[in-house]
Formats: structure tokens, C-alpha cells, sequence
């Protein structure tokens, strides 16, 4: 492919001089002129695109963004700066991040660094000054791409300016986000343990015990959970069903996570051994794509994805319409009326019916399995910075738990009489 400017999306920022001139290219050849953001250098990924007008510091923080460059779709990106009580993870996990007018400086009281300092402190290469709306265009249009930022040093090779030829190749050089596999790159070293808060339970003990099984787990994700009495055993992607057995948990839970649910063998034959066990099943996210595999149906990849936290979701239950944070490029395939029976091994896992539908796109937003303990949704239902609509999803797992247990119990008091 011979690479070419893009006129229609090119714009050249007057006022960056040249040691702060930045270029955001494009696998197609467009490209855009721009102003250096956070750190100099060259990032590669997968372009997306956001479109939440708040809660900038937990997207750069989701473990789910993995390799992939986000483009904020609000044009005023910065103001609140950056503090340490925000993250949902440990650290930066985009690959690059592009704004319109990044905000000369931070202006709230939790505020302890400006965002252009983290971005560069954390060695993220970003891009401000260019045109973003014009960018969210094009993609949706065209579809997520590879895309390229490159300033400073980068734009430099042999003491010559790089030719845009040249970028786009560096750019078409990089791993595609189909076929990755990428949760286990992303996921804790070693199991931790969030306890349930304080006051949460009348006698202090756990209302129950979940073993989360990290693919890109935000954090907020086992606070939810602890907030309402359980105890989280968070466990690493390469976890066995022993490791999990190991908790005696009352329910699994499965992460979000970044990558091609497609490629992610371990972690379906992971989830048929819960099922297979009748344990208690919540996943969201890449946790309900994983669900979707485990019982037979098939994902695919959608033309630009769902990112922002305005997304409206029908709970197909109640009828309720649901304002949603999301964060997914790929979806789960399977019918959107009636019951199906999972396809998987001739339908051992029984009649499942799509629990929650995209109202824009009518994208599958949630599974719910009729003949075993367990369900998912797509979207985030801990939504750290807004909105909560969905948080009684993990009432609605304590409530499956303890429905399970009963029935446990039951049956073992049951078994007692005849045996006597």
C-alpha cells in the first residue's frame, strides 16, 4: 500500500514549535500534525476512540486499553489533573493517548500531579492539538486500525525528517488486535485477598467467598463485591480449577480484560470446569465473551467498538433501560430472541437466553444460562466513575450464591433423612 496524506483529516498545528511537533499516522496513511503529550517517542496500537466526557484518569488506568491508542472524544481533556486515589490499576495501560486542547493546568483541590506530567512520568506518548472529532469520524467509518504517534526523536532517522511512507510502514508492522492474546500480560503475578469492609456483615464473617480470576481486573471491580460482605480472592489468569477449588470459593467471577476473546483457549476451558462443577458464575466484559465461548457460541469483532460510559443497555428482565460504561471491541454471537440451547458438546450447558441487548446497535450485552448458576454482562457494572445503574448486578450474584447455598443445603438435609 502506498501511504498517502489524508487532506479531509490532516491538521497542522501552527503554534508547536518544531521540538514539540508530534504526528499521529494512521495504517491508511492519514495524518494528523499535532503538539508532543506526556512522553517523546514512538508508540504503536490499535486506534479507538472514547467518547465519556468525564473519568479520563480510569480509562488511562483500565487494564483493558492494553495496547491500544485511545482518542478522547471530548474536546478539553486535563482539567482535574491526576491524583492517587482514582487508578484502577497500578499503572498507565494505554498505549498512547490523543486529545484536542489538553488543559494548561490542573484545577481541582484532589489534584497532586497535571495529566501531561503522569503521561510522561509513566513514558505514555500522547498527542494534544489535533482534530479528534475529525479523527472519531474517520474510524467510524472505516473501522479501529493500527495507528502510529511519533514525536521527537522518532520523527528523526539518519539526521533526516522520516517521509509519512516510512511511518505508515512502521505502523502496518504492528500486531493486529484480532488473535491476541493478551490477559495473561495484564493480570496480577500473585492471588491477593480484598476483605469484605467493615460493618458490612452483623457477625463480621463474609456473606460469601468469590475467587476472581484476573484478565485485566479493574479495581474497583472487588470493592464492589466487598461492599456488600464478600471476601475476593483475586487469582492470576494462568490459574487451574484446583488453584480455584482451593478457596472453596461460593461463586468465580471472571475480569474484563483487553485481547481477542477468540484467542483465549486457557481461560474458556477454564470456565466449562466451573460450570461443569455448577459453581456460581459472574463474569463482565471480556468475562462474558469468555462465557459466550464456554458454551459453544461464537465472538466476533465489531467495526469501531463501545467505549465510554454513556452507552444505553436494556435489562431484558425488567424492561429497564440502563445508562452503562463500556469498553469492548469484540462481542459475543448469539440469538437475540427467545431461548437457544448453548451449542457447545450437544447443549450440555442447557437453554440460555441474551439477558441484555445494546439499544444502538443491538449488540448481545449479557447471558444468562436458565439451567445452570451463571450470567454475564458486557459492559461495567462498577463503573468507578459513573454511571450506577448497573451496580445491582452483584446484588443480584450475593443473591444467586446464597440461592445456591440454600439449595445445597437442602439437598444435604434431604440426603440426612433417607439416610436415617
Amino acid at each position: 500500500m502506498t501511504a498517502s496524506v489524508n487532506t479531509a483529516t490532516t491538521q497542522v498545528s501552527a503554534t508547536a514549535p518544531p521540538a514539540d511537533r508530534a504526528l499521529i499516522v494512521l495504517e491508511d496513511g492519514t495524518v494528523q500534525t499535532g503538539r508532543a503529550y506526556g512522553a517523546r517517542g514512538t508508540t504503536v496500537g490499535e486506534i479507538v476512540f472514547n467518547t465519556g466526557m468525564t473519568g479520563y484518569q480510569e480509562t488511562l488506568t483500565d487494564p483493558s486499553y492494553h495496547r491500544q491508542i485511545v482518542v478522547m472524544t471530548a474536546p478539553h481533556i486535563g482539567n482535574t489533573g491526576v491524583n492517587d486515589e482514582d487508578p484502577e490499576s497500578g499503572k498507565i495501560w494505554v498505549a498512547g493517548y490523543v486529545v484536542r486542547d489538553a488543559a494548561r493546568r490542573a484545577s481541582s483541590w484532589r489534584a497532586q500531579r497535571t495529566l501531561d506530567e503522569e503521561l510522561a512520568a509513566q513514558g505514555i506518548v500522547g498527542i494534544s492539538d489535533v482534530d479528534t472529532r475529525a479523527l472519531t469520524r474517520h474510524l467510524r467509518e472505516l473501522g479501529v486500525m493500527r495507528a502510529g504517534i511519533f514525536s521527537g526523536d522518532a520523527l528523526v532517522r539518519d539526521g533526516y525528517p522520516r517521509t509519512v511512507e516510512d511511518l505508515v510502514a512502521e505502523v502496518q508492522a504492528a500486531p493486529a488486535m484480532a488473535g491476541a492474546d493478551l490477559a495473561r500480560e495484564v493480570s496480577t503475578d500473585e492471588a491477593y485477598v480484598v476483605e469484605p469492609f467493615e460493618g458490612t456483615t452483623p457477625d463480621g464473617a463474609p456473606v460469601a467467598t468469590v475467587v476472581a480470576v484476573d484478565l485485566g481486573i479493574k479495581s474497583m471491580t472487588p470493592q464492589r463485591l466487598a461492599q456488600r460482605g464478600v471476601r475476593v480472592h483475586v487469582v492470576p489468569a494462568a490459574s487451574t480449577i484446583e488453584d480455584l477449588e482451593a478457596y472453596a470459593p461460593d461463586g468465580v467471577f471472571f475480569s474484563n480484560g483487553p485481547g481477542d476473546p477468540g484467542a483465549a483457549t486457557h481461560e474458556v476451558e477454564l470456565l466449562r470446569a466451573v460450570l461443569d462443577r455448577g459453581t456460581p458464575f459472574f463474569g463482565i466484559c471480556f468475562g462474558n465473551q469468555i462465557l459466550g465461548r464456554a458454551l459453544g457460541y461464537g465472538t466476533y469483532k465489531l467495526a469501531y467498538g463501545h467505549r465510554g460510559i454513556n452507552q444505553p443497555v436494556m435489562d431484558r428482565r425488567t424492561g429497564k433501560v440502563e445508562v452503562t460504561a463500556h469498553n469492548h471491541g469484540f462481542a459475543v454471537d448469539a440469538p437475540l430472541d427467545g431461548e437457544s440451547v448453548a451449542p457447545h458438546d450437544g447443549g450440555r450447558y442447557g437453554r440460555v437466553v441474551v439477558s441484555h441487548v445494546g439499544l444502538n446497535d443491538q449488540v448481545v450485552e449479557g447471558l444468562e444460562c436458565l439451567d445452570l448458576p451463571a450470567f454475564s454482562v458486557q459492559y461495567h457494572p462498577e463503573a468507578a466513575a459513573g454511571p450506577h445503574d448497573a451496580a445491582y448486578l452483584f446484588d443480584r450474584f450475593v443473591e444467586l450464591m446464597a440461592s445456591r447455598r440454600a439449595a445445597q443445603g437442602s439437598e444435604a438435609a434431604d440426603q440426612n433423612t433417607k439416610e436415617s
